[in-house]
C-alpha cells in the first residue's frame, strides 16, 4: 500500500499560503485601489474650502503647504509662494491648462498626478492644487492600520487550522491502521474516539464493518461445516450398502431402494445450496416482478404434497379477490419449501388462506421455543427436533426480493406462517 504520511498537512501548508497570498495582494493592492476614490473626493474637498476665503494677496502662514494656489484676473496669473516647489516647475501657465475643462478633477504632470479645484467668478479664476501625497499617505496607513492586524489574525486562524489538521490526521492514520489489521483478532478494536462528527461515523462504521466480516466468516465456516456433514450422511449410507451389496450381508434390491432415496436427499440438498447462492448473487439485482395467480400456484403445490402424507388433511380458503406479484416460480419455491417443512411436523391438519392480500400457511405442529423463533430462517441453523437445513432460509431471501416479508405466530395449538407486502 502506498504511503500518504504527511501528504494530508502538505496540502494544509499549501492551501495556508495560498490564502496568505490572496489576503496581501486583497490588503496590498486592491483595498488601496477600490479606497483611492473615497481619498480623492476627500482631497477635493479640502481644496474647494480654502478657496472661498481667499483672495489674490495670499498670506503664506494661513496656507496649506501642501497645497498650491492660482489665482488668473484679466490674464494675470498670481500664485503662492510654494507653488513652483510643490508643483515642481516655474512653468505655472502650463500648469493652469490642464484645469481649464473640469471643474474639478486630476493630471499627470512629469509623471506624477496632480489634483486640482477651480471656482471662477467672473473673470477670476482661483486654482488649488496638490499631489498625490495624501493618496500615498492614505495607502500606507491603511496598511499600517489594516495589515498588521489581519496578518496576526491569519497567523492565528492558521494556527488553530495546523493544530486541528493535526488531529485529523492523527484520526485518519489511527483509522487506516484499523483497517489494515481489520481481520487480526489479537488487535485492539476497541472505539478511540469520543467526538460526535463524521470521522467518528466513519469508525463506527468501519467497526460495524469489521464485526460483520467476523459474523460471516463465521457463518460462513458454519455453512462449509454443515454443508460438510449434510453431504457426508447420504454418502456414508450409500458407501455402506454399496459395501453390503459387495460382502454379500444385503441384496441389491434394497440396496438400490436405499441408494436412490439417498441419491434423492443428496440432489435436493445440492439444489436448495445452489439456488441459496443464486439469491445471494441476485439479492442486489431487480426481478420482473407481475401479478401471479396464487390459487393456481397453490392448488398445484397442495396436489403435489397431499399424496405423501395421506394422514394430513389440507385446507385451502381464499377470498378469491387478494392479490398477489412475483414470479411464479419464486411463488412455487416458497410454498414448496414450506410445505415440505410443514410435512414433518403436521400433525393432521394443514390450512392455507389467502385473503386480505395475506397468505397465511398453517399446520398443527407443536409451537416453536421462542428461543428458535429469532434465528429460525438462517441457513443451517438448529430447529425444531434438532433439524437444520435451508428451506427457511430460502423462503425468507427469496420474499424479500418480492419486497415480501414473513412472520412466524404460535397458535393455540399449531403455527402460523404469514407473509405480507412490505
Amino acid at each position: 500500500m502506498k504511503k500518504v504520511n504527511g501528504t494530508l498537512m502538505k496540502q494544509l501548508f499549501l492551501i495556508i499560503g495560498i490564502v496568505f497570498v490572496i489576503i496581501f495582494v486583497s490588503l496590498g493592492v486592491i483595498l488601496p485601489r477600490m479606497l483611492i476614490p473615497f481619498a480623492e473626493r476627500n482631497i477635493y474637498s479640502q481644496l474647494s474650502e480654502p478657496l472661498k476665503f481667499i483672495d489674490k494677496d495670499y498670506e503664506n502662514d494661513s496656507l496649506n503647504s501642501e497645497v498650491a494656489y492660482i489665482y488668473i484676473i484679466d490674464n494675470k496669473v498670481i500664485r503662492s509662494d510654494n507653488a513652483e516647489s510643490l508643483l515642481g516647475t516655474k512653468k505655472i501657465n502650463d500648469i493652469a491648462k490642464y484645469t481649464k475643462k473640469e471643474k474639478c478633477g486630476k493630471f499627470v504632470y512629469k509623471d506624477r498626478t496632480y489634483y486640482y479645484y477651480k471656482m471662477v467668478h467672473g473673470d477670476s479664476t482661483k486654482i488649488a492644487l496638490t499631489n498625490d501625497s495624501y493618496i500615498i499617505k492614505t495607502k500606507e496607513d491603511i496598511l499600517a492600520a489594516v495589515l498588521p492586524i489581519v496578518l496576526a489574525s491569519f497567523l492565528a486562524i492558521g494556527l488553530v487550522l495546523i493544530i486541528w489538521s493535526s488531529i485529523i490526521v492523527i484520526k485518519i492514520e489511527t483509522l487506516k491502521e484499523k483497517v489494515d489489521h481489520i481481520e487480526d483478532p489479537d488487535y485492539n478494536h476497541k472505539l478511540k474516539f469520543k467526538s460526535n462528527d463524521e470521522i467518528t461515523s466513519l469508525e463506527h462504521a468501519i467497526e460495524d464493518m469489521r464485526i460483520y466480516l467476523k459474523n460471516n466468516e463465521k457463518y460462513r465456516n458454519q455453512i462449509y461445516q454443515n454443508t460438510s456433514h449434510d453431504f457426508k450422511t447420504p454418502l456414508t449410507v450409500i458407501k455402506s450398502y454399496i459395501e453390503a451389496v459387495e460382502d454379500g450381508v444385503e441384496d441389491e434390491k434394497t440396496a438400490l431402494k436405499v441408494i436412490k432415496e439417498q441419491t434423492d436427499k443428496l440432489d435436493d440438498k445440492v439444489h436448495s445450496l445452489l439456488y441459496l447462492n443464486k439469491l445471494d448473487y441476485l439479492k442486489d439485482s431487480k426481478i420482473e416482478i407481475v401479478p401471479v395467480d396464487m390459487e393456481k400456484i397453490v392448488e398445484d403445490e397442495v396436489n403435489k404434497f397431499k399424496w405423501k402424507r395421506k394422514d394430513v388433511k389440507f385446507i385451502v380458503e381464499s377470498d378469491h379477490k387478494s392479490k398477489y406479484v412475483g414470479t411464479v416460480e419464486n411463488w412455487e419455491t416458497i410454498i414448496d419449501n414450506l410445505l415440505n417443512n410443514f410435512m414433518r411436523y403436521a400433525k393432521s391438519k394443514i390450512k392455507i388462506t389467502m385473503k386480505s392480500n395475506k397468505l397465511i400457511l398453517y399446520n398443527d405442529g407443536d409451537n416453536i421455543d421462542n428461543d428458535l423463533l429469532d434465528g429460525i430462517f438462517t441457513p443451517f441453523r438448529k430447529g425444531v427436533k434438532g433439524q437444520f437445513g435451508l428451506g427457511l432460509s430460502i423462503v425468507k431471501k427469496t420474499l424479500i426480493m418480492m419486497k415480501y416479508d414473513i412472520t412466524i405466530k404460535n397458535e393455540r395449538e399449531g403455527v402460523s406462517f404469514i407473509i405480507t407486502r412490505n
